[in-house]
């Protein structure tokens, strides 16, 4: 596990809308453009393996403030080149600046402070109501023709079972970036409800297509 005092005060960054990362979670990736192709190789040759994930704002070059960095750790290289790498979340961060250099790719100053939590165990939700969650994401899933293991939802631990679903969920970019803000576990689960309900309710109708 990677300690505080090992964090980096920069690290290289994939803006990419729509996909969250969250601390003590797992994110599948596929790596093809060049310029990320050659931080990949970069970032392998580092001893943390660090990349930081990061929500560009819609139809904008600006990033947003809050992004969560992930370890590299499982990759393999396909025959036409492409990587098929997971990072598994470390912690999240504040952008306090774009760093100026020769690399292809985006990198920034960070800060880690305000996320101490990050680097704990495993957060629980004490006053998760799991079977009406289970009925409102029952709804959700046949409501959007989605499919899920629901013995494995059904018994996942608190945090596994939120993160999960953040991650999963065809949620917008802002959307996503408020479940990564979520300052607590059980914030979280209250924003996810928020937006499955929005959803069913008809107002992401045109937004979860």
């Amino acid at each position: 596990m990677i300690k505080a005092a090992d964090l980096p005060d920069t690290v290289p960054l994939f803006p990419l809308p729509g996909a969250l990362l969250l601390p003590r979670s797992r994110l599948p990736l596929q790596i093809f453009e060049p310029r990320y192709l050659a931080m990949l190789d970069d970032v392998l040759k580092t001893s943390r393996r660090l990349i930081g994930m990061i929500q560009p704002f819609e139809g904008r070059d600006e990033l947003h403030k809050i992004g969560c960095a992930g370890r590299v750790t499982s990759f393999a290289e396909t025959d036409d080149g492409r990587y098929m790498i997971t990072l598994s979340g470390v912690s999240r961060f504040r952008l306090l600046s774009e760093t100026e250099g020769f690399t292809p790719y985006r990198r920034a100053h960070i800060s880690w402070k305000g996320f101490e939590a990050d680097l704990g165990a495993a957060e629980s939700d004490e006053s998760c109501n799991r079977a009406a969650l289970i009925s409102l994401l029952t709804r959700f899933f046949d409501a959007r023709d989605l499919s899920t293991d629901w013995e494995a939802m059904r018994s996942a631990e608190d945090e596994l079972l939120i993160n999960s679903l953040s991650i999963l969920c065809p949620f917008e970019p802002e959307d996503k970036q408020a479940l990564l803000e979520a300052p607590t576990l059980e914030t979280r689960r209250e924003t996810l409800v928020a937006l499955i309900e929005f959803a069913l309710a008809g107002g992401g109708e045109e937004r979860l297509q």
